[in-house]
């Protein structure tokens, strides 16, 4: 007898969701995945800084909606095209997770899918 998993797609309505064919978050049981998380384009004149902050806050989002909280974030990996930017990142990481201290991973990468875009990051959730 095969066990059925209970999925819930979660979507934030980006242009690039139904592009793709990808979902910002998918919760599959305890698990919250959250895909590669981008300011949007109101940001475009934006340090990396304030990209990270948008993104995170997309992210958050996302988390929510999936019934979680930025609290069960147990991991994070950030995407940067200048590693340069990576104090600036690190900052806004740490401002909004506190004292939840994820584990992360930072990866410098040579584009993404618009020019003026600087940071992209994906969270992993393990509820409760």
């Amino acid at each position: 007898m095969s066990k059925t998993i209970t999925r819930k797609n979660i979507s934030s309505c980006g242009v690039y969701e139904d592009i793709f064919g990808y979902s910002r978050a998918v919760r599959v049981g305890d698990d919250i995945h959250v895909s590669g998380t981008c300011a949007p384009a109101t940001h475009d004149k934006s340090d990396a800084y304030e990209q990270a902050r948008a993104a995170l806050s997309i992210i958050e989002k996302a988390i929510a909606d999936a019934g979680g909280a930025l609290r069960n974030v147990v991991r994070t990996v950030v995407y940067l095209r200048e590693i340069s930017d990576a104090d600036l990142v690190a900052r806004a990481h740490r401002e909004v997770f506190h004292d939840v201290r994820p584990a992360s991973t930072l990866v410098q990468v040579t584009s993404m899918l618009r020019p003026w875009q600087k940071v992209e990051i994906e969270a992993y959730v393990k509820l409760p």
